[in-house]
C-alpha cells in the first residue's frame, strides 16, 4: 500500500510523518524531493526565484521517476507499506501553480498537462491524507523562506489541491491543520491506523 501525506508548507505534514515513522518502524518511509542528486537539483531550483517553471517541473519529474525505481516500486514489490511525505499531488498542485496557461502552447490547463506527463509512468497513491490549512497561516508558519512558501502562491496551490480532491474524493482524507500541531499529529495517526493498521499488524 502506498500512503501519502500532502498539504501546504507549514501544515504540519512533515512533523506528522516523522511521528508516524517512530510508530511504524516496519513501514518504508520516504519523501519528495528525495535525498538523491536529482533531489539536490530540485532543492537548488526551489531556492532560485528565476528558475524556469517548465524546467523546474521536469527536475521534479526526474526526481519522482528515480524515487519510483529506487524506493517505491521495490518496497511495494516486497509487500511493504510505503508512507511518503509529499508525492505526485504536490507536483500537480505546486508546479501547476507555477505554470500559467499562457506558458503552454494552446493554453492548456497546467494541472491536466502535468497529470498527463505522470500518467504514463507513475504509481498512484492508494490513499492520501491532506492537511488543510489556509495560505496565510501556512506562509506564516513556513517563514516564506522560498518562492513556494508565499501566501499568494500558496493560494493557487490550495486551489489545485481542491481540484484534485474533487476529482478523486475517495482517495483523500482531509485533516483540519489549523488546530494545534499535537492535535493534528494525533488525528493523522488515527487515520493511518485505520488505513494501514491491518497491513502492519
Amino acid at each position: 500500500m502506498l500512503l501519502t501525506l500532502e498539504g501546504l508548507d507549514g501544515s504540519g505534514k512533515t512533523t506528522a510523518w516523522e511521528a508516524l515513522e517512530d510508530e511504524y518502524s516496519e513501514a518504508t518511509f520516504t519523501r519528495e524531493p528525495t535525498d538523491s542528486w536529482y533531489g539536490d537539483a530540485v532543492e537548488r531550483s526551489m531556492r532560485d526565484d528565476d528558475a524556469d517553471p517548465l524546467a523546474e517541473l521536469f527536475l521534479f519529474t526526474a526526481d519522482h521517476a528515480d524515487h519510483l525505481s529506487r524506493v517505491v516500486r521495490p518496497a511495494l514489490a516486497e509487500g511493504d507499506v510505503v508512507i511518503s511525505d509529499r508525492y505526485t499531488d504536490s507536483r500537480f498542485a505546486y508546479q501547476a501553480a507555477s505554470l500559467s496557461e499562457s506558458y503552454l502552447s494552446g493554453a492548456r490547463d497546467p494541472l491536466q498537462y502535468i497529470q498527463e506527463i505522470h500518467g504514463v509512468f507513475s504509481h498512484p497513491p492508494d490513499a492520501t491524507i491532506y492537511l488543510d490549512v489556509d495560505p496565510e497561516t501556512a506562509a506564516a508558519r513556513a517563514g516564506a523562506t522560498n518562492k513556494f512558501e508565499r501566501a499568494a502562491y500558496l493560494e493557487r496551490v490550495r486551489e489545485n489541491y481542491e481540484r484534485l480532491i474533487e476529482a478523486d474524493p475517495e482517495r483523500f482524507v482531509r485533516v483540519d491543520a489549523t488546530r494545534p500541531l499535537t492535535e493534528v499529529v494525533d488525528v493523522v495517526g488515527d487515520h493511518v491506523e485505520r488505513l494501514v493498521g491491518d497491513e502492519l499488524s
